[in-house]
């Protein structure tokens, strides 16, 4: 995977989602040899030239300026994360630092980790590598600190091992809005080697992520919320959110989970922390 092809397909396959009525453009009945908008349609839709956009659509973005990346975006009808991907793989990339293992660790977020009595807790790195976790996350989770450093990421998880997909009662979507997230990170840190070997691993290893894959999804993590079927504890509804770490030269986040209060799922997790 290089930078200019990843622009390139992700145009592509916005502007193969929109037909001519969709935009306001006459559809005259004609066959149409390209699925979607012809590049022109696109460029004039958008306020430049054909040749300008190309370009563009060619992987030459470093000379695209804000504005007209905008009108592009809105041209595609994309929405908000979608746009700032566009944005940021036409852009140069945001280094990282090193840091890619768990011995890495800096012990106050090891501390930090342990401190979650009641909130299962990992640390992620930017290639979904999970690098630090609290007791509680292997508990809910499954044991993933024993599988090698290279397969101890969430998208191993997802894809590959089977510890949240033969529980999840919502895997597809929950899979697929790990992969959109997946490109999210692509154009946050575009030019990453790393990220680009895992995704392209993936992509290989897994069927499913390769399928997921190809239909370009771009959407940022939030809030989402998890229906597990506990071996131990029964059904387990868990809302997470992912949290950025200011000033985290490794690129880094937390990603902590938490049932709802008075519910049975806290007293789920009431019985596995004491476990």
């Amino acid at each position: 995977m290089d930078d200019r092809t990843e622009l390139s397909e992700f145009l592509t396959s916005r502007r193969a989602r929109l037909r001519p009525q969709d935009v306001g453009l006459r559809d005259y009945g004609a066959v149409r040899r390209v699925a979607g908008l012809r590049r022109e349609e696109l460029a004039r839709l958008a306020g430049v030239s054909t040749a300008h956009y190309t370009r563009l659509e060619q992987g030459k973005g470093e000379s695209v300026s804000d504005e007209v990346l905008d009108a592009i975006a809105t041209a595609l009808r994309l929405d908000a994360d979608e746009s700032a991907y566009l944005h940021r793989i036409a852009r140069r990339p945001r280094p990282c630092a090193g840091g890619e293992a768990a011995a890495d660790v800096r012990p106050g977020l090891r501390y930090l980790l342990e401190s979650f009595v009641m909130t299962p807790a990992l640390l992620v790195g930017r290639h979904t590598q999970i690098v630090g976790w609290n007791q509680l996350a292997v508990a809910v989770f499954g044991d993933f600190p024993t599988l090698p450093e290279e397969r101890r990421t969430v998208s191993h998880l997802w894809f590959t091992e089977p510890y949240l997909w033969l529980r999840h009662a919502g895997w597809e979507r929950a899979a697929r809005a790990h992969v959109a997230h997946l490109r999210v990170l692509l154009g946050r840190y575009r030019g990453d080697a790393g990220l680009a070997a895992h995704i392209d691993h993936m992509r290989e290893l897994s069927p499913d992520f390769a399928r997921m894959w190809a239909e370009h999804p771009v959407a940022q993590v939030r809030d989402r919320a998890y229906v597990l079927n506990h071996p131990v504890v029964g059904e387990l509804t868990l809302h997470g959110e992912l949290i950025a770490l200011p000033d985290e030269p490794s690129c880094w986040g937390l990603d902590l989970f938490a049932a709802e209060p008075g519910t049975a799922s806290e007293q789920a997790l009431r019985t596995l922390a004491h476990l």
